[in-house]
């Protein structure tokens, strides 16, 4: 099998993402990663625009464009015909945006879910409705500017990867393509696991953002470094591990190159500090335990009750 730098590009040139659309980067990685036996599934949002205008594609894999909120059941569908037909060698991958997946799409994703289909679906995290005019959705941060939150969005981030455990599916990670090594080498390892694998795909947008667009891949790395993204995984609901040990560094190192953060005050800022603190320090928890939790099985395999 070919490792992801011999795949050709199966995001084409010629695609109309804007410039430093770190949706478009994150898309060219995974259909990199995928190789060229995947149908993948698009949504009416910028992967959507992107590809180009029929009979046109940007597109270098079979794609199918589904209504907004169905790419996990789309891919399903896809996945179990493909079951159907004795095809283990082709895979279903779902995208989507933050809209579609913490918010329209919610309900249609928790059921492909709790089914256990067997796609990989990668949410590509821009933190608002871009496509539409820069709207507000549940992924937002605390205080961002939107074009329907102009003095700050007053609510947090839903915690998708937080949903997604709770369905005990095989496989959830975060991802940023200010890591790409990373992003690939995790959807490497989605395709060798069956079942429902989400991927959580930080993807900046320099519109949306308010920053210059070659600022993207800097940006994500700044978003792992300050712990406002961090890189982990979660296996089947309960073993949570950290990828990448960030260098900590302050909260305003990320906000204060986006134009969308530029309002905030101090007090704003603190408050943002200690939410990701606080996000930081329970994700180590919940890695710390799982760690405990595999030293324990490992220490008392082969043990039978009552003796040693």
């Amino acid at each position: 099998m070919k490792s992801p730098e011999q795949q050709p590009n199966f995001l084409r040139p010629g695609h109309a993402a804007c410039a430093g659309c770190g949706l478009a980067v994150g898309m060219r990685l995974v259909l990199q990663a995928m190789g060229p036996k995947t149908i993948a599934v698009i949504v009416p949002s910028c992967e959507g625009s992107i590809g180009g205008v029929y009979p046109n594609t940007a597109y270098g894999v079979p794609t199918i464009h589904s209504a907004f909120e169905i790419a996990a059941p789309t891919a399903a569908g896809i996945a179990n015909a493909l079951k159907i037909q004795g095809r283990h060698d082709i895979q279903a991958l779902a995208f989507a945006g933050d809209g579609g997946t913490f918010d329209i799409g919610l309900a249609a994703l928790s059921g492909v879910a709790k089914n256990n289909d067997d796609i990989i679906y990668v949410c590509l995290d821009n933190e608002g409705y871009m496509n539409t005019g820069i709207q507000v959705s549940s992924s937002t941060p605390s205080f961002a500017w939107t074009g329907t939150t102009p003095g700050g969005n007053p609510r947090r981030k839903k915690n998708i990867m937080e949903i997604m455990a709770a369905h005990y599916n095989p496989y959830s990670a975060t991802a940023t393509i200010g890591f790409p090594q990373d992003l690939q080498q995790k959807i490497i390892k989605a395709k060798r696991i069956r079942g429902t694998k989400f991927i959580h795909l930080l993807s900046p947008c320099p519109t949306g953002w308010r920053m210059p667009p070659e600022l993207s891949a800097d940006i994500s790395v700044l978003a792992v470094e300050t712990n406002v993204f961090p890189l982990y995984e979660i296996e089947n609901g309960v073993r949570w591990t950290i990828n990448y040990e960030p260098r900590g560094l302050p909260v305003e190192a990320y906000l204060l190159k986006q134009g969308r953060f530029k309002h905030l005050t101090s007090e704003q800022i603190n408050q943002i500090q200690q939410d990701v603190n606080e996000e930081w320090a329970r994700l180590n928890q919940r890695a710390g335990s799982s760690s405990s939790k595999d030293r324990t099985s490992r220490s008392t395999k082969g043990f039978k009750h009552g003796k040693k």
